[in-house]
């Protein structure tokens, strides 16, 4: 009988509540109102789920480039058609670091190949 008791009492425990932990904040979805003004973005709905993500628009947004390097965020290419991968090709820096969507990086002067996020 003590066994019984014993047992229901641990899975008693097991049902209990967890106590909730601090969330990670280096995450993008983590990220406040207050500490998203501060890097200079805006909280936005992006992507197909909508999540609400800090976004933060670059001062150097259109400057061509022919590398990630050379911009605060990406190197996108900029013509109408996407160019087959490892084409030489010149694109400009992203505007905001919103990544979905469809985009083809430019590194080292060549293209990727396009990456569609929804």
């Amino acid at each position: 009988m003590r066994i019984l008791i014993a047992a229901l009492a641990l899975m008693a425990s097991a049902c209990s509540p967890m106590t909730e932990q601090a969330p990670d904040a280096s995450g993008p979805a983590q990220t406040s109102e207050a500490a998203c003004a501060a890097q200079g973005g805006t909280l936005q709905r992006v992507g197909r789920m909508q999540s609400v993500q800090c976004v933060i628009a670059y001062a150097d947004a259109g400057k061509r480039c022919t590398d990630g390097d050379q911009c605060l965020g990406d190197c996108l290419y900029d013509g109408a058609a996407a160019p087959g991968t490892n084409v030489s090709v010149g694109g400009q820096c992203a505007p905001t670091s919103n990544r979905f969507g469809c985009a083809t990086r430019v590194e080292d002067g060549k293209a990727d190949a396009t990456l569609c996020i929804d």
